[in-house]
């Protein structure tokens, strides 16, 4: 039996401050993400950032927060459930959802997989584009259930497929889905998260694939360079993280003579709190504030039809 383990970053269980420290605690404790020495990370963390930021962060959640719950999980789990549905008709096998940090978490969905008898593992991170700091800690949350087992199943995991035409086709169709309600902008930014410099220049592959993918949609798209523009959201913390930072080249070019902004996030395979709240309330203000005059976000690919094929093609191509 083969097993296909989806995985994503995570959620809080409620959009609360105890929810949100409990959360926030298990994510900023992860040395992927925070790799400052823990003698010193240890006390800011639980001393200052664990009081402070979990009420703010709460609030943040409770504007995206849906009758279904989270939309990371709620959307998640719908891409869970249309992966079942195609894979169904190809093979025998067991799709389950484990989040890195919250719930369901990775050890309950491999729990899982295991009582069906899996024998083969493939984990499917849904992260397009590679990360130290959101793959390879999938690949650190697995190994860890691991050692506790017995009798391990043959493992495979996909990386990245930052580059997959099936991926870039859909990001190409969901963008020309939405010029066809809104009219093409006069400029088009791919914002993506961000992500500390020196971890790019330490070897992490992320900002290259980040960029690749932009170029091969804005290609896809017949831009021309003038028309479409990279950068990176989410920072944290004091140290310089990738460049141009979203909300800064927002703020500028709403002080220019850009008038009519939109913004896609090829980077997060659902709508989140970073897209939904962060790009579509926050930086929408900061554009129109310093005097643009029409912004857009165009939703995550989710479970659109064309994502889930191209992701069970992906599949299949790593089976």
């Amino acid at each position: 039996m083969t097993g296909i383990l989806l995985t994503n970053l995570g959620t809080p269980d409620a959009p609360t401050a105890p929810a949100l420290r409990k959360y926030l605690a298990q994510f900023l404790s992860d040395p992927r993400v925070i790799d400052t020495p823990r003698w010193l990370w240890w006390p800011l963390l639980h001393g200052l950032i664990l009081r402070v930021r979990p009420r703010r962060s709460a609030r943040a959640y409770r504007e995206v927060w849906t009758e279904a719950g989270s939309p990371l999980l709620a959307i998640s789990q719908r891409q869970c459930a249309a992966l079942r549905s195609a894979l169904q008709a190809t093979g025998p096998y067991r799709v389950e959802l484990g989040m890195r940090y919250g719930n369901p978490s990775i050890r309950a969905a491999l729990e899982t997989l295991r009582a069906d008898q899996v024998n083969n593992l493939l984990i499917l991170p849904l992260y397009p584009q590679y990360s130290a700091a959101t793959t390879a800690s999938t690949f650190d949350a697995v190994a860890d259930v691991f050692k506790s087992w017995r009798q391990l199943p043959a493992l495979s995991m996909i990386n990245s497929y930052h580059d997959d035409p099936g991926y870039i086709a859909a990001l190409t169709a969901s963008i020309r889905a939405h010029w066809a309600q809104y009219g093409e902008p006069d400029k088009l930014l791919f914002s993506f998260h961000g992500l500390p410099k020196d971890y790019v220049l330490a070897g992490d592959p992320y900002a290259d694939q980040c960029r690749a993918s932009a170029r091969l949609v804005a290609a896809a798209l017949e831009l021309a360079e003038a028309h479409w523009a990279v950068a990176f959201q989410s920072r944290f913390g004091p140290r310089e993280w990738l460049q141009p930072y979203t909300d800064k080249l927002l703020q500028q070019w709403g002080a220019s003579d850009i008038a009519h902004v939109q913004v896609v996030c090829p980077g997060f395979s659902a709508d989140c709190l970073e897209t939904l709240e962060e790009i579509a309330l926050q930086n929408r203000d900061f554009f129109l504030d310093a005097g643009g005059k029409e912004f857009s976000y165009i939703p995550a690919l989710n479970d659109r039809p064309d994502h889930i094929a191209a992701l069970c093609d992906i599949i299949g191509a790593s089976l």
